[in-house]
């Protein structure tokens, strides 16, 4: 899993850690990954909030994750082998004198008889199929089991594994200590001899314990004790270091396997995936608050590269029957990147692709795209929109700035910031002040935020006055108010197409709205939603309006027409039932 270590499973995870998994709805991805198997959920679950900081990491889990593309059912066969060891291994207990020497001893022989089968079974499955595998990774592991598993060995095992059974009784060193008293007790190698050899032998002296002696029998069982301590001490620890080994393996191995099943999973249903091309420096130390001037190049948002072709929400794919739309993105050099437009037009879907694909590409995975060029980020951190519930002790505001005030927190140069609808709980222009500076106050620290907003006062302000390098992005609506839940460039709209909402809610157009105008329905969007071509074109309904041409605004209603009921927000985002128009 690395090029220099092992994987650290007693490494914290990320504060924030449940946002995250909230917001992106990695849950879905995780199940999809684990197929029921707890190890690998957990094991896929810390990789991706951990992430890979280092290039050779990234690189070396690519590689190995090729291997296993190629061969996934050795992969397999090597995981569920040392799965079996392990559980075999369990079913083995220990005797009711767990303190005895000699009940150690004999338990520690058993599981090794046990372990040392199952490591025959690995070496013979290295020697079968190591030729197929090219990554450093791979063949590391299978030099390292044909070099110290080789049949010498295996036969050395077997051969004192016969001995320490005692079936023969044991033999005993021991040296006069003061008062005649035994002391330094060890356990010696019996000479082989057949069994009349051993009943003719008169050699040296003898006693016979009675039957009801209990006394010399405790004695004659501490001298027992005190011969094979040493011996039992140093199979025990044996047993430990096999049985560590077949840990280590299974849980590095669970990683790929997750990622075969969910690879194997986006085939068939036609979704493409990419090994993406990272760069960057790395994470900053822990700590760091360096503001753009200071950070590397590496770390500068404004330098970090970000081009994605076919980018798509996996989570998404893996939901719905149909293939899911595709976008295009090109932020390099932006470190700030605005998305606005219709509501349920895919901006929030958009987003979560980004934030998941960030994540695989930093763990080693492949992505959800034909093709992706990002950087290495010191942490990605999300603030989505709270519906109120319960819990919360204050208004949706509080909660809002609470939880940005604990991202700020925590936050380094170098980290992306993804933000959906953040500070829409007040009226637009408190909102848009609060966030404002929130985006400028990021962005100078040298953090990328990616924002999807409905606040038309923020989206034109930093249309007009962006604090660094941006790219603004626009939902497409077609000229009869469909969605294609495609994105393009444009200039944020003052327009919050309600026109779409009155017709969703009332089921009928709003009077003096552009005739023909047909809003998709307020449920059942998935079924509806246009299927992408086996190149992630999709196939929209209508032509899109042009990012320069406005909607017009509707006319006012008469007054004999009956007035809707007012809302929060005619842009207030996407319902739950429409998910996957984001």
């Amino acid at each position: 899993m690395h090029v220099a270590r092992d994987l650290d499973l007693e490494r914290e995870l990320p504060p924030g850690r449940e946002e995250t998994t909230a917001d992106l709805e990695l849950d879905t991805l995780l199940d999809a990954m684990a197929v029921g198997d707890g190890l690998v959920r957990e094991i896929c679950r810390r990789e991706l909030l951990l992430g890979l900081h280092d290039l050779a990491d990234v690189a070396h889990r690519q590689r190995a994750l090729g291997d296993c593309r190629a061969n996934p059912s050795v992969v397999r066969d090597l995981y569920a082998l040392a799965g079996e060891a392990l559980v075999d291994e369990r079913r083995i207990w220990a005797t009711l004198q767990r303190d005895s020497p000699r009940a150690m001893l004999g338990t520690a022989v058993r599981k090794l008889e046990v372990l040392a089968g199952y490591l025959r079974r690995l070496r013979d499955a290295a020697d079968e199929h190591a030729d197929a595998f090219s990554s450093p990774a791979f063949t590391r592991l299978f030099a390292q089991i044909a070099r110290e598993l080789d049949d010498g060995y295996l036969a050395r095992v077997d051969h004192h594994l016969r001995e320490l059974r005692l079936s023969d009784g044991m033999l005993l060193g021991a040296r006069l200590g003061p008062g005649a008293a035994g002391t330094a007790y060890s356990l010696r190698r019996a000479h082989a001899r057949g069994l009349l050899a051993r009943l003719l032998d008169r050699r040296g002296l003898s006693f016979t314990i009675p039957e009801r002696d209990e006394s010399g029998f405790r004695a004659l069982a501490e001298i027992e004790d005190r011969g094979v301590s040493d011996v039992a001490a140093a199979l025990t620890e044996s047993v430990d270091h096999v049985h560590a080994f077949f840990v280590a393996l299974r849980t590095e191995l669970a990683f790929y396997v997750g990622c075969l099943a969910l690879d194997e999973r986006l085939a068939a249903k036609g979704e493409p995936t990419c090994i993406p091309t990272l760069s960057g420096s790395g994470a900053p130390p822990a700590g760091d608050r360096r503001g753009p001037d200071a950070a590397s190049a590496g770390d500068r948002p404004d330098a970090a590269p970000l081009v994605a072709r076919g980018l798509y929400d996996v989570c998404l794919a893996l939901t719905i029957e149909p293939r899911v739309v595709a976008n295009d993105l090109n932020a390099d050099g932006r470190a700030l990147i605005v998305v606005t437009g219709a509501n349920q037009g895919g901006k929030s879907t958009f987003l979560r692709s980004v934030g998941v694909a960030q994540l695989m590409a930093q763990c080693g995975m492949f992505a959800p795209a034909r093709s992706l060029r990002t950087g290495l980020c010191s942490g990605l951190h999300t603030h989505f929109r709270r519906e109120e519930d319960a819990d919360m002790e204050g208004g949706r505001l509080d909660e809002e700035l609470g939880r940005m005030s604990r991202i700020a927190d925590r936050i380094r140069a170098g980290a992306m910031l993804l933000c959906n609808e953040s500070f829409a709980s007040t009226n637009e222009r408190e909102g848009s002040e609060i966030a404002r500076q929130v985006v400028r106050a990021m962005v100078e620290s040298g953090v990328r935020v990616i924002l999807v907003t409905h606040l038309f006062d923020l989206a034109h302000e930093l249309w007009e006055r962006p604090p660094a390098p941006a790219l603004f992005l626009r939902a497409e609506r077609t000229r009869d108010g469909g969605r294609t839940y495609r994105l393009g460039e444009g200039e944020p709209l003052p327009t919050s197409h309600g026109a779409d909402s009155f017709q969703r809610v009332f089921g009928r157009p709003l009077p003096g709205a552009r005739p023909g105008a047909a809003p998709p329905p307020a449920t059942g969007l998935t079924a509806t939603q246009p299927t992408a071509s086996a190149a992630g074109e999709p196939a929209p309904a209508s032509e899109p309006i042009p990012a320069s041409e406005p909607i017009p605004a509707s006319e006012p209603i008469p007054a004999s027409e009956p007035a809707p009921q007012p809302c929060a927000s005619a842009c207030a985002g996407d319902t739950r039932a429409a998910r996957q128009a984001g």
